[in-house]
C-alpha cells in the first residue's frame, strides 16, 4: 500500500473518530484532512502548469487550476 494511500485511511479515520465529540478532535481532524488535500492540489497545479502555454499557464509560474480549459 502506497504511503498516500495509508495516509488518507488514517486521516479518514481520524475524522469518524472525531466526529460528535466536542474535544477539539473534529477541528484538528478536519484541518490534517484539509492540509493533506491542499497538498495534492499544490501537485495537481505543478503537473497542469508544466503543460505550458496550451494549458492556458506560462512555464515556470504556477497558477490555480481554476485556469485550466475545461473540455
Amino acid at each position: 500500500m502506497s504511503a498516500d494511500t495509508e495516509k488518507h485511511r488514517a486521516l479518514l479515520g481520524a475524522l469518524k473518530d472525531a466526529q460528535g465529540k466536542g474535544n477539539g478532535s473534529c477541528e484538528k481532524a478536519v484541518t490534517a484532512a484539509f492540509e493533506h488535500v491542499f497538498e495534492h492540489l499544490g501537485r495537481l497545479n505543478d503537473y497542469v502548469a508544466r503543460g505550458g502555454p496550451e494549458r492556458g499557464q506560462e512555464r515556470g509560474k504556477p497558477e490555480l487550476v481554476q485556469n485550466h480549459p475545461a473540455k
